[in-house]
């Protein structure tokens, strides 16, 4: 009837803006105020990517439930992205997993996982077939991540560095590559360098931002039982996963070159940023750049010692970047100046 289609319409654009709003803000606040720069046509396919996305993170992390059980659950969300199952059996599929999060956002974005589905099938085609190929690669990663670290009582690492490429690709390689593709769909006069040429600076780009999660997190994930840095690079300095822990001074060679690998991965970003015509795009693409470059700046600051305590950029320096970001319209001069500043 006209009056149901019309209620359920209601309810559709009252759901959509909640997501793209107050639950987005409550997981992501950095991400939520980077995306306000956006221009509207981007700012729907590019938040929902982000939302399934980290609604498969949780369900990847979700630690009270076992491995196998998560690999399982992780195979039929994506076969629920992909438009293979239904919404009922997702909202089966992830009653398990609401009550273990240890924040609520977290549960109230595995909750609103079906309505985040109810959107994807709204989005216009292009828009669905980038955010199902993105989320695609991006589960895929997780299940491997998974199958890789399945014993949490024993540290172990990964065979080498093309390992790690693979992981960062698919988790957040193949995101600038997404990011790439909707900027050039949606935004007219995107980019001063072609398609081709942004696609692969995209890609390290996207790489880069893993790996400064990566080395942010390494004293965490050791102690979940998860390395990240290459056991034939441990091995040629004569050191084992489980002895980075107790001799982290030993291990600080390791860190150090995959810190210098970041930095070099990162001036991709910038080069991807400067090449963006569009100023508004072009702010919320740098930001992340300078959080990562500050970031480093800070695990170079903790040396030995980043592995037994957490170091992120507080919430008032990313307050101030997006602040200096909006006043000067994200000039190329100015971008370029924040990133120096950032990287010292």
């Amino acid at each position: 009837m006209p009056g149901d289609e019309s209620s359920l319409e209601m309810h559709f654009v009252a759901a959509r803006s909640r997501l793209q709003t107050a639950l987005l803000r409550s997981v992501s606040r950095s991400f939520y105020l980077s995306i306000r720069f956006l221009p509207a046509q981007l700012r729907e396919p590019i938040a929902l990517a982000y939302l399934l996305a980290r609604g498969t993170d949780s369900v990847a992390d979700t630690a009270g439930i076992s491995g196998r059980v998560r690999i399982e659950t992780l195979k039929l969300l994506s076969d629920g992205i992909q438009g293979k199952a239904s919404r009922d059996v997702v909202v089966d599929l992830i009653s398990s997993f609401v009550p273990l999060q240890e924040s609520k956002s977290e549960r109230e974005l595995l909750e609103s996982l079906p309505d985040c589905l109810n959107w994807l099938d709204q989005m216009e085609q292009a828009n669905r077939n980038d955010i199902r190929v993105v989320l695609e690669k991006i589960t895929r990663g997780q299940m491997l991540d998974l199958q890789r670290f399945d014993n949490p009582q024993e540290i172990r690492a990964l065979g080498t560095a093309v390992d790690l490429d693979e992981y960062t690709y698919l988790v957040a390689g193949c995101v600038g590559e997404f990011w790439t593709r909707v900027c050039f769909r949606h935004v007219r006069n995107f980019a001063s360098r072609s398609e081709d040429e942004m696609l692969a600076l995209g890609n390290r780009y996207g790489m880069a931002l893993q790996l400064i999660n990566v080395l942010r997190d390494a004293g965490s994930d050791l102690r979940a039982g998860r390395c990240y840095f290459p056991e034939f690079e441990l091995s040629a300095a004569h050191l084992t996963a489980s002895q980075i822990l107790s001799e982290p001074e030993r291990f600080q060679r390791i860190y150090r070159a995959w810190v210098e690998k970041a930095k070099a991965e990162l001036e991709c970003g910038m080069q991807y940023s400067r090449a963006i015509e569009n100023r508004r795009v072009r702010a919320a693409t740098v930001l992340p750049a300078l959080i990562g470059a500050r970031t480093l700046s800070l695990l170079e600051d903790a040396g030995a010692t980043v592995l037994q305590r957490p170091v992120k950029v507080p919430r008032h320096e990313v307050h101030a970047m997006i602040l200096r970001l909006g006043v000067t319209l994200a000039s190329r001069k100015q971008i370029s100046a924040m990133y120096l500043q950032f990287s010292r």
